[in-house]
């Protein structure tokens, strides 16, 4: 399986993405093309492609919040016809290496999983959990949507404390959020 990465706008590499992520994602549960392109205008995002005899079989989308110095993952999606066979896991394990690889001093890897108690968010955290993220007691609740989250992260190196329930790590993503759906760029 090939990897690739990129913090540019490559359309014919989006376009091979985009068909993972749109049957992944709902249109009301992700960013469409005009946010994405604009993160990648303003050095906000990385791609990750995973592809099998060329066809895109899993993508992710991550940002690294420099204040926090960690990779928050977005979104991590691998096509319908190719789960079960361990790329969500590969995929992990390769975005591991290219943070703590491609990016000094980064603390580890969050992503934020709905907060909800049903068979389908169990299914996800139990996943994030055999990956060796660990699951934040903290129940964020955003403005813009209705569904709450909490956060799971997998640090590098040292521990980290978390001393608030997870708090601290809605910062990073929230404003990664924000970043991401702001009309026009703001220091």
């Amino acid at each position: 399986m090939d990897y690739q990465t990129t913090d540019e706008w490559k359309e014919a590499l989006w376009l091979s993405a985009e068909e993972v992520y749109e049957e992944a994602f709902p249109e009301h549960g992700r960013k469409n093309r005009a946010v994405v392109r604009r993160m990648f205008e303003r050095r906000l995002c990385t791609l990750h492609v995973w592809s099998d005899r060329g066809a895109a079989a899993a993508m992710a989308l991550t940002a690294y919040d420099a204040r926090t110095q960690w990779v928050v993952i977005d979104y991590l999606a691998v096509r319908r016809s190719s789960r079960r066979n361990g790329i969500g896991s590969r995929c992990l394990a390769d975005m591991r290496s290219w943070a703590a690889g491609a990016i000094e001093a980064c603390r580890g890897l969050i992503i934020e999983v709905e907060a909800e108690e049903t068979v389908e968010n169990a299914n996800r955290i139990r996943f994030w959990e055999q990956a060796g993220f660990r699951l934040t007691d903290y129940v964020h609740a955003y403005i813009w949507v209705p569904e709450t989250y909490r956060a799971m992260y997998l640090p590098f190196g040292e521990e980290w404390q978390q001393e608030d329930g997870g708090k601290a790590l809605f910062k990073a993503i929230t404003r990664y959020h924000e970043k991401a759906y702001r009309a026009r760029s703001q220091p």
